[in-house]
């Protein structure tokens, strides 16, 4: 399993034959736009720092509804959720997607504005890599963030939608999620690995550079 990040909730996600663009933005929030292709690009919501798939080279299949999807062996689930607390009426509606490959589960919480429910906790299951925004402000922040990954027990935990020198929006900065946690790795790359090794680890959080 590869990840590469292009900063916010932008990732490249890798594994065999089958490559995943998440939540592709334009040059307005700060960071330089990809240059990758890709077979799926998915879509948390329809803001402009989140579904710039028009930027984007070659043929992609464009995932940007909840619902289930197939792609060889991989399985997508988009789960659907608010980009708020107050049930998408600020923000609207934020979709959850399950990357679901027989050996590997990552999930992406898009621009998650809430606490999960029980009931999407339970819909999004088993959880090995969790991409989660931890800023605040548009997004969940730190303290909900830490509240999320309690409710995922994930293996692995990658945060996402923090301010960085590139970024225009106001966000809280990374190390504000990271209080929280002992087993931390910031990485001196914005492209890195997993192994199967990570599967006996609960919540180590991986911090890539960009």
């Amino acid at each position: 399993m590869k990840l590469t990040w292009f900063g916010h909730a932008c990732f490249l996600i890798e594994h065999q034959d089958v490559r995943i663009l998440t939540d592709p933005f334009d040059s307005s929030v700060g960071y330089r736009v990809p240059s990758v292709s890709a077979d799926i690009v998915t879509e948390s919501h329809q803001h402009f720092d989140h579904n710039a798939h028009h930027l984007l080279k070659g043929d992609f299949q464009l995932i940007k509804e909840p619902g289930e999807y197939s792609f060889k062996k991989l399985k997508i689930k988009g789960v659907k959720t608010f980009h708020d607390e107050a049930g998408g009426s600020r923000r609207g509606t934020n979709i959850v997607f399950a990357f679901e490959f027989p050996e590997w589960t990552v999930v992406h919480l898009g621009d998650l504005g809430h606490i999960l429910s029980p009931q999407q906790v339970e819909a999004i299951n088993q959880v090995n890599v969790l991409l989660i925004p931890v800023g605040g402000t548009f997004t969940v922040g730190p303290d909900e963030a830490k509240k999320i990954v309690e409710q995922l027990q994930p293996n692995v935990v990658v945060p996402m939608h923090y301010k960085t020198k590139y970024i225009k929006f106001d966000l809280r900065p990374v190390e504000d999620f990271l209080k929280f946690f002992t087993n931390v790795k910031k990485l001196s790359e914005s492209t890195f690995e997993l192994t199967e090794e990570v599967k006996s680890h609960r919540a180590v959080v991986y911090v890539p550079s960009i």
